[in-house]
């Protein structure tokens, strides 16, 4: 057991395949089995867990590494910039990509009507009393969005010239370390009312 779980690779893949095995369960015993409910929480799942992954890494940017960092010996902190910043944005920002296509394929696998209610928040067929989850829930599913092209507008090139992925000069690097800390600190202001959206309206309308 320690040899397996010392290989991170084996140890995901297993972890995969213990929650397929699990998801396979659960369509067994649905009861509609492996209907359209059934791939609405499956695709859910897979939101949820690339959204953990996308969320952590901006949790962990945003409380251990930009504050730690200017504390951090000049001669060790290439290696923060040249080997733990790279690989961290490269799950970062495929996760964001993931997080948002799982969740707009669960938008739509719920029906247009929903996702058109949701996406111009409670405006498609008119607003009118009821609609107003909608609108909460849209809020947060635009957050998300704009969370997501900032990773992959601003904080991902900008992040390349910082961490010297592409050559820029001095004063262009620390331009672009300013532009990326501020994005990914907008997306932390942004985070918790988009969580709050998500969460609260799966618990109280489902």
């Amino acid at each position: 057991m320690g040899k397996l779980l010392s290989n991170f690779r084996t140890t995901i893949l297993l972890s995969l395949v213990l929650a397929g095995v699990m998801i396979f369960s659960f369509g067994r015993i649905a009861p509609g089995g492996y209907d359209l409910s059934f791939w609405q929480a499956v695709f859910r799942w897979a939101h949820v867990a690339a959204g953990i992954l996308w969320i952590g890494l901006l949790y962990y940017f945003n409380f251990v590494q930009i504050r730690v960092m200017p504390t951090i010996p000049a001669e060790l902190k290439p290696a923060v910039g040249k080997h733990i910043a790279p690989e961290a944005l490269f799950w970062f920002r495929w996760s964001a990509l993931a997080t948002v296509v799982f969740g707009v394929i669960v938008l739509f696998l719920r029906g247009h009507s929903y996702a058109h209610e949701v996406l111009s928040f409670g405006f498609a067929g008119g607003l009118v009393q009821g609609d107003q989850g909608f609108t909460l829930m849209g809020v947060g599913v635009w957050l998300a969005i704009v969370m997501f092209l900032n990773v992959w507008g601003i904080i991902w090139p900008n992040q390349k010239r910082a961490l010297g992925i592409v050559a820029v000069d001095d004063e262009k690097k620390a331009k672009a370390a300013r532009i990326a800390m501020l994005a990914s600190r907008t997306n932390l202001l942004l985070s918790l009312p988009m969580l709050t959206s998500m969460a609260m309206y799966q618990t109280l309308f489902g």
